[in-house]
């Protein structure tokens, strides 16, 4: 009689890629992940794919040298980025890959847009933004997923892919992306977090959301369906299930929500010190976000979910 039910494929795992061969770099605040090389990158969709996890979320962690305050880098044909969705699309042309769309992995400021006189700059960025999804296109993403936050940006690549004649790449947009407390040990991953700088904006709360709102979530939701977006996300995850319940009953499309670092992290450490049980706690966690109405979860745990939903049925 259980009434939710969370199956390996409608997990997404997010890859953190660096350059490099064999190269493997465990990420100290997120225990159990590491930024890989590309060839250690596909292994690891291998290693998914075979337990039922399809989908994965690829994040660029460039060396300082290549940042830029235009983020230029993210433009480059043949950037990091780029290469490993040629290869893992070369290894399992049935997987779905799916881009991050936005300037901070590139950004020397550490912001997700242009930044000039202390503002993060929205209709510059969009533009920028529009160009990188027609390059991830290019290189064979499946799905383009813009998580930047500036108005206006879903239609401007909804547009930019139609022009350039990749109709079928999806755009899944980070609809509602709280000013959250629970990225930092993501921000720790990419070395993405803005710069202490008077000319750049310390936080990121200019352009992501306020955590005590939920009403302005379904603003967001009705202007990216209406510009074009194919998934709606809302991140993080467990702080905020009563924003993906309020958008489930409000559109049709389908719902996405990102279990980010911070809530994976904090079951990890207590899990480490003997405090909690990980497997029924992050169980638990995952099932109550599906429960809340994600159709699709981006979790650091897919692959721990994946090996103990298999074990629950031998």
């Amino acid at each position: 009689m259980r009434e939710t039910r969370l199956t390996p494929d409608r997990l997404v795992l997010p890859q953190f890629v660096v350059e490099g061969d064999d190269r493997s770099e465990p990420i100290e605040a997120m225990p159990g992940r590491s930024r890989l090389s590309i060839d250690r990158t596909v292994a690891e969709c291998e290693k998914a794919m075979a337990m039922g996890v399809r989908s994965f979320a690829l994040f660029p962690a460039i060396d300082a040298s290549l940042k830029s305050p235009g983020g230029e880098e993210g433009l480059a044909p043949n950037n990091l980025l780029c290469r490993a969705v040629r290869a893992i699309k070369e290894a399992f042309p049935e997987s779905c890959v799916i881009t991050d769309v936005a300037l901070d992995p590139y950004s020397s400021d550490g912001h997700d847009g242009l930044v000039a006189g202390g503002v993060v700059l929205n209709d510059e960025t969009v533009d920028l933004l529009a160009r990188m999804a027609v390059l991830h296109a290019e290189s064979g993403a499946d799905m383009v997923a813009p998580s930047d936050m500036m108005d206006g940006r879903v239609g401007a690549i909804r547009e930019a892919l139609d022009a350039a004649g990749a109709t079928d790449v999806a755009v899944l947009s980070y609809t509602a992306k709280y000013a959250s407390a629970f990225y930092g040990p993501f921000r720790e991953a990419l070395d993405s977090a803005p710069v202490d700088s008077p000319d750049v904006p310390r936080d990121k709360c200019t352009y992501q959301m306020d955590p005590a709102n939920a009403r302005e979530a379904s603003i967001e939701a009705m202007l990216d369906a209406e510009e074009g977006a194919d998934i709606l996300m809302v991140k993080p995850a467990l702080p905020y299930l009563d924003v993906i319940h309020r958008l489930r009953g409000e559109t049709d499309l389908p719902i996405a929500a990102y279990h980010v670092s911070g809530e994976y992290a904090m079951v990890k450490a207590a899990a480490e010190r003997g405090w909690l049980d990980e497997r029924a706690c992050m169980s638990e966690m995952l099932t109550a976000i599906a429960r809340a109405g994600a159709d699709v979860i981006f979790t650091y745990a897919a692959l721990d979910y994946a090996s103990w939903w298999h074990d629950s049925r031998t």
